[in-house]
């Protein structure tokens, strides 16, 4: 086995952005070098490497499953000993919790991003990369799974969420709170949490979001099923609740052999109620949907994905979601 390395697999976002020109506005431009311009002292050998230059949100689910497999193509290499990934900030959570559910490995993976671009005063992306590097080379974070570090904040992929538009400490782990923080060259991890891993080799991207709003009307849901999808993630009220003319038609999509799983609008806290009345998540339970755990939209979608990937049996995704 060669030295000890830890990789740099870049895929864009804002921490790679600069303006061409004032007031251009702020596009992919920097490459791994760029970013690792002052390594901290006592780390692995660092080695980079571009997957993509995007914006986050022009991510693909086909570029999504491509940079999963390149990532634990890495990590299965016996000299590799973490993974620091810079991302956008836009759809982060997602990466990271879909390489958290699909890779088994107990090595690092850490995402990292930016809120300022380097064109902006005061751009904290090189103190973000730093930051995650000392995490992705500390042993505290072998076993862990994919971890977000940001604002020297180190977040569990499950439960971290982008809550603020701009702000830097834009991260946060509502309900639950971070994992731990990086202090100068010190990585502090007071927490730890359980994973959940489930193998599959593809994504079933034919799987739709929805959220709701007072008063809404089914047709959304209509359209989906219409649309050939093979299972639906609901976004409810509260803790996960519908209109009552909701009801019906999701009793029949489950009869039909779509999985539909209730996830919750709020950003924190489990779906599940003590409520009696038509459209209560109680009645939604009974009637077959899958309840998120306290996963949001976002992840459910993901997660489903994943399991309709590994099994189209409704048996056994019941059993791969609980």
């Amino acid at each position: 086995m060669g030295a000890r390395r830890l990789v740099v697999l870049t895929t864009g976002g804002t921490i790679a952005m600069r303006e061409d020109a004032p007031g251009s506005g702020a596009v992919p431009r920097l490459h791994v070098a760029d970013l690792l311009p002052d390594l901290p002292s006592g780390l692995p050998e660092v080695t980079g490497e571009a997957f993509c230059n995007l914006p986050s949100a022009h991510l693909t689910l086909e570029l999504l499953w491509g940079l999963r497999q390149r990532v634990a193509a890495i990590l299965a290499r016996d000299e590799v000993v973490g993974i620091v990934i810079p991302h956008g900030t836009d759809t982060l959570e997602e990466t990271a919790y879909l390489l958290d559910l699909t890779i088994a490995s107990d090595k690092p993976i850490v995402l990292t991003g930016a809120m300022r671009t380097a064109s902006d005063v005061g751009y904290e992306g090189l103190a973000n990369m730093r930051a995650a590097l000392l995490a992705a080379a500390d042993p505290q974070a072998a076993g862990l799974g994919a971890l977000v570090v940001l604002n020297d904040t180190v977040h569990a992929a499950r439960y971290v969420t982008k809550m603020h538009t701009q702000s830097l400490d834009t991260f946060q782990s509502p309900g639950w709170g971070p994992l731990g923080r990086v202090e100068g060259a010190r990585v502090i991890i007071a927490c730890r949490t359980a994973r959940e891993v489930i193998p599959t080799a593809r994504l079933e991207t034919r799987v739709a979001l929805l959220q709701l709003a007072v008063g809404m009307e089914v047709d959304p849901l209509r359209e989906a099923l219409a649309r050939g999808v093979r299972g639906i993630v609901i976004e409810g009220l509260g803790g996960g609740r519908v209109p009552p003319w909701w009801v019906d038609d999701i009793r029949a999509a489950i009869g039909a052999g779509v999985p539909i799983v209730i996830a919750s609008r709020c950003p924190s806290g489990a779906v599940g109620d003590r409520y009696g009345y038509a459209g209560a998540c109680r009645e939604l339970a009974a009637a077959g949907a899958l309840l998120s755990d306290g996963l949001n939209g976002a992840k459910a979608r993901l997660k489903l994905m994943v399991t309709l990937g590994a099994t189209n049996d409704p048996a056994q995704v019941r059993a791969l979601w609980a």
